[in-house]
């Protein structure tokens, strides 16, 4: 979801520390997003100011882009650009199926108030599975709309969540659903809010 807006001095730092993903991980993760968005090859390539070739190139693996490139790319998406980065390669029976605990891509700061794990093996599929953790007093100010369909499960800790102007108070065991309404939310608690969202068509 990633609505606070992500910390670029955080991603450089935490890219820095990471190895570059490999060619096959971005492609499938670039495409997904373009195709997530609705965009053309063409849209890409003029708003990056590239070729179409180019940006097919690196869709198929076949061109590596560059660390500007990949922040260029973030900020089409509008996905903080170390989703590109600190996840691990699975093995063969595993990839595309199963994602281990330890191996969970994670997005977001806790100097931001909202941190994400990314439960789904990948960026493709008709949805995506997020763990989301809520810091006290963290709240999203402004009501987000966008062309989805969400549903959430509270795994621990107390959530407010705001659909359509209504504002419903959640806690551990309590769940939600909403499609293509305004929402927003907060943690109105003393402890982190835990809650499984998912989102479909997929927004990371």
């Amino acid at each position: 979801m990633f609505f606070m807006g992500h910390d670029v001095a955080a991603d450089a730092i935490r890219i820095d520390h990471e190895e570059a993903p490999s060619g096959a991980m971005l492609a499938g993760d670039i495409r997904a997003l373009r195709k997530a968005r609705g965009l053309t090859l063409s849209k890409i390539a003029l708003r990056l100011g590239r070729s179409v070739g180019w940006v097919s190139q690196v869709e198929r693996g076949l061109s590596v882009p560059s660390l500007g490139d990949l922040r260029a790319f973030a900020d089409l998406f509008a996905v903080p650009v170390s989703l590109f980065f600190g996840h691990e390669v699975a093995n063969e029976a595993e990839r595309g199926a199963v994602v281990r605990a330890g191996r969970r891509r994670s997005l977001g700061t806790s100097e931001s108030g909202l941190v994400e794990e990314l439960l789904s093996p990948d960026l493709g599929g008709s949805f995506e599975l997020l763990r989301s953790v809520f810091a006290p007093g963290a709240e999203l100010t402004e009501p987000a709309n966008r062309p989805t369909e969400e549903a959430g499960y509270v795994v621990s800790g107390h959530f407010d969540i705001e659909i359509a102007g209504t504002w419903h108070r959640l806690s551990e065991g309590d769940s939600f659903r909403f499609s293509g309404k305004p929402f927003r939310w907060r943690n109105p608690g003393a402890e982190p809010a835990v809650v499984i969202w998912v989102v479909s068509p997929p927004v990371y």
